[in-house]
């Protein structure tokens, strides 16, 4: 599963760019010369959205009305983006397709600056990681998720005029059998995933800690959650630290250290998402700036490794003195 071409037509400052990509493409350039934007446009086709942008509109060249973003995939057919008046429009071998359709022809693994908040950040992120990698390839567990963050405004709606005397509590009665069902099955899925991470033999380790949403355990936070106004259990409360040697990494970890936890998350995430088409593009943006000589080492080791499972690697980097030797060079 691999990217051989990329067409940019006003997408962020690329007015109109074509490039192609071989197994090992590093693009090089200054700040600001545009190379992440190339990962964002690939990985807009892999996913449908983009990995930094709050609105659509932000992908556009500065006052142009659309962009069109388009690639050509091994074996795969050809992709498109287009966003034109506001309106996203995707299409595969020139035919519209709907997002859910759309997503996942290419598949691709992205570690950028802002991952280390995997780590460091909030559980929200660390709960939406999760929910995007599972979502790739179980549709059941998108529809569960859908399902449950609507039953969950819902209930929290309901918790609120309980307490301000305008509802009662069997009014909950529908919305908490809807809850327990569609949380065990996102709870019971994150737990495999994360097992299955931790089975993969390196010094990392995933320790999930879950909220169970049950009977027994909304019966014991009735009282609180009417004061709050809010459902206090359930896999809207989870999260994950990553440990190494019993250390969490968050708090114990140095900054290469933190980093390379996120690199054991990623390898992860790509062998969750391997397919009989191929393993994931990996796209790296600028991810050895803050590396020692130690730990580049075994990232590019870990590249080395995905190249040979058959897998491409796509990378920016601002230093040209950290390119590896006999990678393809696309300069900014």
């Amino acid at each position: 599963m691999k990217i051989d071409k990329l067409e940019l037509k006003n997408f962020r400052n690329h007015d109109k760019r074509a490039f192609s990509f071989g197994d090992k493409t590093v693009i090089v350039g200054e700040n600001g010369s545009g190379k992440s934007n190339i990962l964002e446009a690939i990985y807009l086709l892999a996913t449908g959205k983009s990995f930094r942008a709050d609105t659509d509109l932000e992908m556009v060249n500065y006052e142009r009305q659309f962009f069109r973003v388009d690639g050509k995939i091994k074996d795969n057919g050809d992709l498109g983006v287009l966003l034109n008046e506001g309106r996203k429009k995707f299409e595969v071998n020139g035919i519209s397709k709907r997002m859910m359709d759309f997503a996942g022809r290419l598949k691709a693994v992205l570690f950028g600056p802002t991952d280390l908040d995997l780590i460091t950040g909030s559980p929200s992120i660390r709960r939406r990681y999760l929910d995007f990698v599972i979502m790739q390839t179980d549709r059941e567990y998108r529809r569960s998720l859908i399902s449950y963050e609507k039953g969950l405004r819902q209930r929290n709606k309901i918790l609120e005029n309980i307490r301000e005397g305008l509802a009662e509590r069997n009014q909950l009665w529908f919305w908490d059998r809807l809850l327990i069902k569609e949380g065990g099955y996102i709870t019971q899925k994150r737990e495999e995933y994360l097992d299955k991470a931790n089975k993969s033999g390196t010094r990392y380790k995933a320790v999930y800690d879950k909220s169970v949403i049950s009977e027994s355990r909304l019966k014991q936070y009735e009282v609180e959650e009417v004061g709050a106004a809010v459902t206090l259990v359930g896999p809207h409360r989870d999260d994950f630290t990553v440990e190494m040697s019993a250390k969490d990494i968050s708090k114990y970890g140095s900054r290469g250290e933190q980093r390379m936890a996120v690199m054991w998350l990623k390898k992860n995430e790509s062998e969750y998402l391997v397919t009989d088409e191929g393993v994931p593009v990996w796209l790296l943006d600028d991810i050895f700036s803050e590396l020692d000589h130690h730990h580049r080492e075994e990232v590019e080791k870990e590249v080395e490794r995905q190249i040979k499972k058959g897998g491409q690697i796509i990378m920016t980097t601002a230093d040209p003195h950290v390119v590896p030797k006999g990678w393809d060079i696309i300069e900014m």
